[in-house]
């Protein structure tokens, strides 16, 4: 399990140096990201470094266990009721069939809705600070965490972790 730091900084220029010392501390690519508003962002920062803008995974992973339980609870049901004619394999099918749902519906949703760093530090992101994301394991942070702010970036209050490994 990854734990999630969130620092701000005033510039592209500070957040160019904050990822090049987190780097120096063992943070690679995959454990840095930045937010920032959207004209900095299609001008000023790599695509590989953005952080994705909306809750649109963890809401279709949300939607599909849902999704999942409700059609297995259906096809439990049904097939308490003989005259409805529900096999196993038939509560197998809306097990999947209501995953399926759940994970269209849940995505469609959380494409409009902004990931939880963004919608927690929206007046920062809109004065035009960006924000440095690390996503990191324990024992790579604290060195991280000092030299970012060895800069004079700030630490932002964000309790969080990621499953990403």
């Amino acid at each position: 399990m990854q734990t999630r730091h969130v620092f701000s900084v005033p510039d592209l220029a500070a957040a160019q140096d904050a990822l090049r010392v987190a780097r120096e501390a063992g943070l690679t690519d995959d454990n840095l990201s930045l937010i920032a508003r959207a004209d900095i962002e299609l001008d000023s920062i790599p695509d590989l470094l953005k952080d994705a803008a909306t809750d649109f995974m963890p809401a279709a992973l949300r939607g599909a266990a849902t999704g999942a339980a409700i059609g297995m609870v259906a096809g439990l049901v049904a097939m308490a009721f003989p005259l409805l004619g529900v096999s196993i394999a038939g509560a197998a099918l809306l097990t999947v069939g209501g995953a399926a749902v759940g994970t269209w519906v849940s995505a469609l949703l959380g494409s409009t809705v902004d990931d939880p760093v963004r919608r927690k530090f929206e007046q920062e992101i809109k004065a035009g600070r960006i924000l440095v994301v690390l996503d990191a394991e324990d024992p790579q942070l604290p060195a991280a965490e000092a030299a970012l702010l060895g800069l004079g970036a700030t630490r932002l209050p964000y309790e969080g972790t990621t499953a990403l490994t």
